[in-house]
């Protein structure tokens, strides 16, 4: 469901338009707004009811609309704050069913022995996730997260980026690049789900794609614009963070991935490393689709890299 600008309270009536602070526009202005809660709140219900079915299909469908919700939420500062309201109410929370239903592990069914076969219920089958949906409620999961921080804590509760990282190791390329996308927007800003991320060994996990020629050569690619931005974007919000975390044993502050530089010399080599870091810090005068071409440009050096200098175990 995209959101309509302004709809029936555009400001092309010049009565309107000419006095901001009258009456008029003030109720104009009101109402407007609680159109757009009631179209925000509407899109949610209905595309979170779907994202709880039993069949694939409906959750599929379900996890399409939400990313296009979100995706019209992104192009309007008054519609995020909205969304943002919204995730404070536990009914309307995108997150909690994404991990309930398309990212939690499949169930086991139970059938019951063959004698007792007509005295139980009817078995309520639940289809697992297909490769799509949950790529598609990866996609989501990284919408929520950028619009909203609340929502990366809300990850943090329902295994966060500890469920990302097993999808990423057992899952196939269309979820991997995915999952890669998801789990940057799961740390940014937060020092829970960064040290999970630690706690999982997610750099190793990382760098033992990006070193593996057998792996897809996008996901290779995708797990070195994920270095790029674990060293320029998450590591400068983990070293803010790092007065909340204090390590009482040498009396110095200790951040979650403080090693992370050290771990990547051992993995990857020295001189893959040193051009990690120092290509990490591009695009602060870029927009977003120049920076996006220098994410991609310097992911294939640090790959080139690899594969000329690093010495495979």
């Amino acid at each position: 469901m995209h959101l309509k600008a302004g709809g029936l309270w555009r400001e092309e009536d010049g009565a309107v338009a000419e006095d901001e602070s009258s009456p008029v526009a003030e109720l104009s202005k009101s109402l407007g707004r609680q159109k757009l809660y009631r179209e925000v709140t509407l899109a949610l219900r209905s595309g979170l009811r779907d994202a709880c079915a039993d069949l694939s299909f409906l959750r599929l469908r379900a996890l399409r609309n939400l990313l296009k919700f979100l995706r019209s939420v992104s192009e309007s500062d008054p519609a995020i704050r909205l969304f943002q309201q919204s995730q404070s109410s536990t009914d309307l929370q995108v997150v909690p069913v994404l991990y309930e239903h398309t990212l939690a592990k499949p169930k086991e069914v139970h059938v019951p022995d063959l004698d007792h076969i007509y005295s139980v219920e009817p078995l309520q089958i639940t289809s697992p996730a297909t490769d799509g949906e949950v790529a598609l409620a990866l996609r989501v999961l990284e919408g929520c997260c950028i619009l909203h921080k609340e929502s990366r804590n809300l990850a943090h509760k329902h295994g966060g980026v500890k469920v990302l990282l097993n999808i990423l190791s057992t899952r196939g390329v269309l979820e991997q690049g995915a999952c890669l996308d998801a789990i940057v927007s799961l740390m940014l800003e937060s020092p829970a789900n960064q040290m999970d991320f630690e706690a999982g060994h997610g750099i190793h996990k990382v760098a033992e794609l990006i070193k593996d020629t057998q792996v897809n050569e996008n996901i290779r690619l995708k797990c070195g614009e994920f270095l790029l931005l674990l060293v320029g974007h998450v590591l400068p919000s983990a070293s803010r963070h790092s007065a909340a975390m204090f390590d009482g044993h040498n009396g110095r502050d200790k951040h979650p991935l403080a090693s992370a530089e050290e771990d990547l010399r051992h993995l990857l080599g020295e001189k893959c490393a040193s051009l990690i870091w120092a290509a990490s810090q591009f695009g602060s005068t870029l927009d977003l689709e120049q920076r996006q071409t220098a994410l991609q440009i310097h992911a294939s050096r640090v790959l080139n890299s690899l594969e000329l200098y690093s010495e495979w175990d």
